[in-house]
């Protein structure tokens, strides 16, 4: 199949046209020429990369199924889908994509633009093949399919998430004139804006870090504490609370993120119907009060205490009841029941919904920005950040370094306090 992609189809892609459309054109367009004839006619001899990966694999194939077949699946998947890739991120519309790349081998005359058809099934084919590799090694239990599966998932993670994140996260370290500089980052995180401590003495607002941490901490405990309460109403108190509490968990999970803020300024806002019955009622006159740090965290609870709940459910579920039941025969009652049985066996859950609250609340865009007013937290200052007046990559991306620094903060610290335990509730007879 990489062959034929290699010489039936094009290899890059061709604006204004599709690729079946250009098939025509692989041995006569410089345009739509298929891979060997950019590489042999167009001076792209980086592309006999991939080609002679494939024939490495094609010895391979001819040898019967084993362990020196693997060696050459592999080695043949590694050179053919290692070297397109490489030249693929090092060569652009522009010659050499890196400044570092451009000073040390000097101006890149010719250029690349986007994979194509055959590009993407000769890549797609060597990655394919380095999993058979790994399969006809031992790895995956000898299963192609599985070996292909994880692989491919892998692949697609690395160019999808990790690749993009990467880069945007590097651009914290990289100054006005794109050269590479720790000071620039330090200037970037270390500001007043965002680790400021004016709020507490006098002044008008914290930075949007201690805004952040703070909010996702209150937010993290409410809703770990507000999803526990409907967990156990629902598991431990009748049947009657099912039904209600399952429609109440879904419904702010499937409405979209910004009507949650909405229906609470209805409620809450300055027009709002309880400040309209407040002034009518006892002559109170209507504020600005719920934008603002309240309105941004009971906005939160409201959207994310569902999946607390769900998540301390499935705990609730877990726990044997016949362990509660034996603790009130044994004359406990039923405080001492929860806080020597049912707790100490909810604490993985509790762990994990607060983690999860956490984490929700600092990646949190929508409600912060719909009833946030003047509160600040980093996901609405890396929005403005980006499309705001002055367009500021690194300090976006600088933003997004404390972010990413809290959350694996808190998954240290969940992993610390539960550290090996294993708890398991173990039922039977014998």
């Amino acid at each position: 199949i990489g062959v034929v992609a290699y010489v039936a189809l094009p290899w890059y892609a061709i604006q204004d046209t599709s690729w079946y459309q250009a098939i025509p054109q692989v041995f006569g367009s410089a345009e739509g020429a298929n891979g060997i004839m950019q590489a042999a006619t167009q001076g792209r001899s980086w592309l006999f990369i991939g080609l002679a990966g494939l024939a490495l694999c094609a010895v391979g194939a001819a040898m019967p199924a084993g362990r020196v077949q693997g060696r050459w699946l592999l080695a043949g998947g590694l050179v053919g889908a290692l070297g397109l890739a490489t030249s693929g991120f090092a060569i652009g519309a522009r010659g050499w994509s890196y400044g570092a790349l451009n000073n040390a081998f000097g101006e890149l005359a010719i250029n690349q633009f986007g994979i194509g058809a055959g590009g993407f099934i000769v890549i797609t084919a060597l990655v394919l093949l380095t999993a058979f590799g790994l399969a006809r090694l031992g790895f995956f239990k000898g299963d192609l399919f599985v070996s292909g599966a994880v692989v491919g998932c892998g692949v697609m993670m690395a160019l999808f998430i990790a690749y993009p994140v990467s880069k945007a996260l590097a651009g914290a370290f990289f100054n006005e004139d794109g050269q590479w500089s720790i000071t620039a980052f330090v200037a970037r995180v270390f500001t007043e804006r965002i680790w400021g401590l004016g709020c507490l003495s006098g002044g008008v607002r914290c930075g949007v870090a201690w805004n952040t941490l703070a909010l996702a901490l209150l937010t993290a405990a409410g809703t770990t504490f507000l999803g526990t309460l409907m967990a156990l109403m629902a598991e431990r108190g009748g049947k009657r609370w099912q039904g209600p509490l399952r429609v109440l968990a879904l419904l702010p999970i499937i409405t979209p993120p910004f009507v949650v803020g909405l229906g609470l300024i209805l409620l809450f806002g300055r027009a709002g119907i309880v400040n309209q019955a407040l002034e009518a009622w006892f002559g109170i006159e209507p504020t600005r009060w719920f934008y603002g740090m309240p309105g941004v965290l009971v906005a939160q609870l409201f959207a994310f205490t569902p999946i607390a709940f769900m998540i301390m459910r499935g705990v609730v579920q877990g726990i044997a009841p016949s362990l509660e039941e034996a603790a009130q025969m044994l004359r406990a009652d039923r405080r001492r029941t929860f806080f020597t049985i049912t707790l100490p066996l909810m604490k993985p859950g509790l762990a994990n919904a607060f983690l999860v609250g956490f984490i929700e609340s600092i990646a949190d865009f929508g409600n912060p920005v719909v009833v946030g007013g003047q509160f600040s937290v980093l996901s609405t200052d890396i929005f403005f950040a980006i499309v705001g007046a002055q367009y500021d990559q690194g300090r976006a991306a600088s933003l997004a370094w404390i972010l990413t620094i809290f959350a694996l903060a808190v998954f240290a610290l969940q992993r610390g306090v539960l550290g090996k335990k294993n708890y398991t509730t173990v039922s039977g007879k014998g």
